[in-house]
């Protein structure tokens, strides 16, 4: 925090004190007036002793404020910086020319598309699962509220997943790896699922040409 960020949130704590002492004395004077106007007594200086506690109170109220602000910057700060990596790994030249492959030439049937793969294949393969493999480590559960980020990344993940699951699970019994991109997959139930509670449509709609 810079020295203008740190004089702001002291003047601000200062402000919410004074005035929360304020409202509290002027409190304790109306019920001592209201007391007198009923025929009681009371001893208004020992009513106003208890203004220390009073001001301990809005001390403590006005630094719990200020404690609460900080804290909701803070993670929106850090949510803010886990979108932009998000963007900027999703909207990669590279990883943008590898899904392109994939979505036009990638075969739907693995057991002969994964022999007859080029090894521009092999490579768009290989970095739009990895990338994939990145973005659910980026957006583990807890992390940042997926209503933050699916609206604008679900496309890329839905699409990316629906025609590299059957190598997926493929090269998984091949190899005997069930945990062969376990969090590639997660992620791309996560979508799903959002997909599916969102909008009124979660097929993927193929366009020939398609920018």
């Amino acid at each position: 925090m810079n020295t203008s960020s740190e004089r702001s949130v002291m003047i601000l704590i200062a402000l919410i004190t004074a005035v929360s002492f304020t409202i509290l004395v002027g409190g304790i004077f109306f019920v001592w007036l209201l007391i007198r106007a009923l025929g009681f007594s009371a001893d208004l200086f020992n009513m106003i002793s208890a203004i220390s506690t009073a001001l301990a109170a809005a001390a403590v109220f006005s630094a719990g404020f200020i404690a609460y602000r900080e804290l909701s910057e803070l993670t929106s700060s850090r949510h803010m910086e886990v979108v932009d990596r998000l963007f900027n790994e999703l909207n990669s030249p590279e990883n943008i020319a590898a899904r392109g492959w994939i979505y036009k030439n990638l075969p739907a049937e693995p057991q002969n598309g994964a022999q007859s793969l080029t090894t521009e294949g092999q490579l768009a393969i290989k970095q739009v699962l990895n990338s994939l493999d990145r973005v659910a480590f980026m957006t583990q559960s807890g992390w940042i509220p997926e209503d933050f980020i699916m609206p604008w990344m679900h496309p890329m993940i839905a699409k990316s997943w629906e025609k590299l699951a059957p190598y997926v699970m493929l090269e998984r019994e091949r190899r005997n790896e069930p945990y062969y991109y376990e969090h590639a997959e997660r992620l791309a139930h996560c979508c799903l699922k959002w997909r599916q509670k969102n909008l009124n449509e979660v097929d993927i709609r193929w366009v020939d040409g398609a920018l």
